[in-house]
């Protein structure tokens, strides 16, 4: 075993000096025209609060990998954020860098993959908190307006009960921009960590299991699948991952295997995709 990583490893270091990887083009101004626009569509969405505590999860998920990215020698960008002021409850569709080239080994995937969402999750928590300890608690029928409810992931769920405790059935939530930023976070990590292609979750599921996991892809986008036929909101996302999310590129090191520490990471990580996933995210009644 000892041999065949060793030639691996030198099939690697000949790869890449045959290969040298060069960062993607870095656009710093177009970096700072998105980031300007983001901060006022959030603002516009939600106020000042909301675009504090989203522009903050998004910033710290998108450096997570950035960092990671840094660490392990895979060239990258800064962060594009995506601005999108109507027909979008969040004011923004996130933010994106730019990667190029091969990961380096599975454990690299790994480290990459899992360091943006835990950084946006670490960020949300403490919003979906204080948020909740500055929303109301109003009667159903003084809250009632045009607009649309939330629905709950289970840790949101269990965030309210610790604030609120349990409310009677006429009663119901009208949250701050703080906690509706941290409620976003969690959404958007659950998206993120969703066991398919190269989405996050995709990738590291792919380190754990290497090309096993297209099997894996494909029971959650099945799963996906019939979870829009309850809720037509994730059709969209179905079709794009059915089209373009069954399949992972391999590492160049698809031998070393992750170790004991980051396989318990990994079932971390899958309880925060469990405890945050929110099957019917928007409803227009209760």
């Amino acid at each position: 075993m000892d041999e065949k990583r060793a030639a691996l490893a030198q099939k690697i270091k000949t790869r890449l000096r045959l290969r040298p990887l060069r960062l993607p083009v870095d656009r710093p101004a177009v970096n700072i025209v998105l980031l300007v626009l983001t901060v006022l569509s959030t603002y516009v969405t939600g106020g000042l609060w909301y675009c504090i505590a989203i522009m903050a999860i998004l910033l710290f998920h998108e450096m997570g990998h950035y960092v990671m990215c840094r660490r392990y020698g895979v060239p990258a960008t800064l962060p594009f954020f995506i601005p999108l002021p109507v027909l979008n409850p969040f004011g923004t569709m996130g933010a994106v860098i730019q990667m190029h080239g091969q990961m380096p080994s599975r454990r690299a995937l790994f480290d990459i993959g899992a360091a943006g969402p835990l950084a946006g999750f670490i960020i949300s928590l403490p919003a979906v908190y204080y948020g909740m300890l500055h929303s109301e608690v109003v009667h159903i029928q003084s809250a009632e307006m045009p607009g649309f409810y939330l629905g709950e992931s289970l840790l949101f769920r269990i965030i309210s009960l610790i604030v609120f405790g349990s409310l009677p059935d006429d009663y119901d939530t009208v949250l701050h921009p703080l906690a509706y930023a941290g409620w976003a976070g969690l959404f958007v990590t659950s998206l993120n960590l969703l066991p398919i292609g190269q989405l996050d979750g995709g990738h590291i599921v792919y380190s754990l299991f290497g090309k096993r996991s297209a099997q894996i892809h494909l029971v959650f986008i099945i799963v996906l699948g019939g979870l829009a036929v309850v809720y037509p909101g994730w059709a969209l996302l179905f079709v794009l991952l059915l089209l373009y999310g069954r399949t992972h590129p391999p590492a160049l090191d698809e031998v070393m295997p992750l170790d004991a520490k980051r396989k318990i990471l990994a079932i971390a990580i899958f309880l925060i995709f469990l405890l945050s996933f929110t099957p019917i995210p928007f409803k227009l009644s209760r």
